[in-house]
């Protein structure tokens, strides 16, 4: 019989349950969904045989009782801050607090804490100290070194060191997450999940890991060879980093990490990454290999209920369920490598994709909800064109550390064939109850080719799974700006808008392409925003939405702001960090509004850059 994962005593009662295996603590309402990191852990734990219970946004002020309401867990407790790192979901780029959380019923704000992996591991073990903690989920997975915290301003030590769980579990769990309940469930101490893959724990002994010699030379963009190849690297047993204390002295220091970080998060065929804190060592043993087709389909198709849990109903909706509930998820992984996206790191630079079956059978019991008005939202995953796309010798991808398979060139590796996906939406869209289907996911136009079919992918999602609005993410009008951002040169947005105006204006249709842009990235400076103003002028642009950059835990560009140096190369590079500078920046996107006008001529003119201001404004 089809049942929610229990969050209640009274559901664990009617189970006939004594003691649960496993609980999980998380930051978000439940929704068993497969789009909910906890439910797809929950769902893999409970398909393997164990006993699962979730207790979801704890209240972490009072006497503690929602933490105790399970009591102790026969194997461990799990612990995530939810689907987004609690401080990006509680502050603005501006550090402002938000007064909304759309994973919570009714979208209120104030049923997590800061920080809450911390926070929760720490009532964990202050309530059951004997009990392993193992923290996961996008919060632990990208702060497992040390880091920048924007919101604290200041450099944080691994958040093993601050948070007392006994392991970290990185990245895409559900492997990992049933090894560790084995070995535990075989009566082991956790100190026996040392050795598995995609874990980081700290240690006061690293002498039985096997040493190698730090490469802290002069970085470059990996072993890049100029046709788009990548040279063979030697993968080991570990790199030792620069220390926790040597980052604090010396900002070259953190980037010289950074870089090594992110070449071996590249890799399948990864290095461990050890990193010392005063006298305790953290260890970040490799991660897994990317997973297969089977695996994915595996996870997507546990029994999900597919529906905020009914304890929510009186609440109010969730709106990040409302978000993804007609859409379906189609692939993991991301191989762009933008400088300011954590998607690589957490997910993988490998695209898992799901079979063709696992999706339409999803679509399918789409179609049977009763609330289902045969629109499907998005078809799609991190990117909306990379399904099925991959090295075609994976032996060469298992060698190769590039961030990305598409910049600054396309891999020659790369089979990045679009037909294979025209012909799945086609499937999609003939299933019974589909009246619609709009891609939401974001299309990166810089896939396109002629051989790969990529621009006949664009005309079919152009005329057919488009509700009037295409939003895509030029960034930047900078040349560069875009060269660090990882991202193609502003002359492809341009091709991308004369292609899709020259479709709509065959077809009769009166749709927009909205472009998408970034503010104070590092190495902008007003100049370049005046400069994107300018061309948004001409191009008879008024923007609505704009996003001012805000640094994240594990991003390139979160390490060029805090160092001022660029981990690729340690070429300086200029940051806008005064809330001045950053608020002068973002005004560019508004040259149209009046009451904004003195405001953006009096910054152009105090920077010497006048001379935008008779084209903005005329005289």
């Amino acid at each position: 019989m089809a049942h929610f994962l229990p969050i209640t005593l009274d559901e664990v009662k009617r189970l006939g349950w004594e003691q649960v295996d496993v609980v999980l603590v998380t930051g978000d309402a439940y929704v068993d969904h497969p789009s909910f990191g906890t439910a797809v852990i929950g769902r893999t734990l409970e398909a393997a045989g164990y006993r699962v219970a979730i207790i979801p946004q704890p209240n972490w002020r009072d006497d503690l009782r929602d933490f105790r309401k399970f009591g102790k867990p026969r194997l461990f407790f799990g612990v995530n801050s939810g689907a987004m790192d609690s401080m990006v979901n509680h502050y603005t780029a501006a550090r402002r607090l938000r007064h909304d959380d759309a994973y919570t019923p009714g979208g209120q704000a104030g049923f997590r804490p800061d920080r809450a992996t911390y926070v929760y591991s720490r009532i964990l073990k202050q309530l059951y100290p004997d009990v392993p903690v193992v923290m996961a989920g996008i919060e632990a997975s990208m702060r497992r070194l040390a880091h920048y915290d924007y919101w604290d301003d200041r450099l944080f030590p691994s958040i093993l060191m601050d948070a007392p769980a006994d392991l970290l579990n990185y990245g895409m769990g559900e492997r990992t997450t049933l090894k560790i309940a084995k070995i535990l469930d075989e009566g082991k101490g956790i100190e026996a999940c040392h050795e598995l893959p995609q874990v980081a724990y700290r240690t006061k002994n690293i002498s039985q890991l096997e040493r190698k010699a730090t490469p802290f030379t002069s970085p470059s963009q990996g072993n890049v060879t100029e046709g788009g190849e990548e040279q063979k690297t030697d993968s080991s047993s570990f790199i030792e980093l620069h220390s926790f204390e040597e980052c604090l002295k010396s900002k070259r220091a953190e980037a010289e990490n950074y870089h090594i970080i992110e070449l071996e998060s590249n890799k399948i065929e990864a290095a461990t990454l050890v990193q010392k804190h005063s006298d305790r060592y953290v260890v970040v043993n490799p991660p897994e290999p990317p997973m297969t087709t089977d695996e994915i389909d595996a996870s997507f198709d546990l029994p999900y209920m597919r529906q905020p849990h009914p304890k929510y109903k009186k609440r109010g909706a969730i709106p990040a369920f409302e978000m993804i509930k007609n859409s379906v998820n189609i692939h993991r992984g991301c191989f762009g490598g933008c400088s300011f996206c954590t998607i690589s790191a957490h997910q993988g630079k490998q695209i898992a994709s799901r079979s063709e079956r696992s999706i339409l059978a999803e679509v399918k019991k789409l179609t049977e909800n009763e609330d289902f008005n045969g629109v499907i939202t998005d078809l799609g995953g991190p990117s909306a064109n990379m399904w099925r796309m991959g090295g075609r010798d994976k032996e060469l991808c298992g060698k190769c550390s590039r961030y990305s398979c598409i910049h600054p060139s396309m891999c020659r590796n790369l089979d990045s064939d679009h037909r294979p996906l025209l012909d799945l939406y086609r499937k999609v869209a003939a299933i019974s109850g589909i009246k619609h289907i709009y891609i939401g996911s974001g299309i990166r136009c810089d896939l396109f080719t002629k051989e790969n079919h990529g621009w006949n992918y664009f005309r079919e999602v152009v005329l057919h799974h488009v509700s009037g609005r295409l939003k895509v993410a030029p960034e930047h009008t900078s040349d560069k700006v875009l060269r660090l951002m990882r991202k193609p040169s502003f002359n492809l947005f341009v091709k991308t808008k004369q292609e899709f105006d020259s479709i709509c204006r065959q077809a009769g249709l009166r749709y927009q392409l909205i472009p998408y842009f970034i503010s104070s990235h590092p190495g902008c400076r007003l100049q370049d925003m005046a400069e994107l103003a300018v061309q948004m002028k001409r191009m008879g642009y008024r923007l609505e939405q704009i996003q001012d950059f805000t640094p994240t835990p594990m991003t390139l560009s979160t390490e060029m702001y805090y160092t001022g140096f660029n981990p690729e190369t340690m070429e300086p590079v200029y940051v806008a960090r005064h809330p001045n500078e950053k608020r002068e920046q973002n005004m560019m996107f508004f040259y149209y509004k009046r009451e904004l006008q003195p405001q953006i001529r009096q910054a152009l003119l105090k920077s010497n850059n006048g001379r935008y201001v008779k084209e903005l404004f005329g005289k």
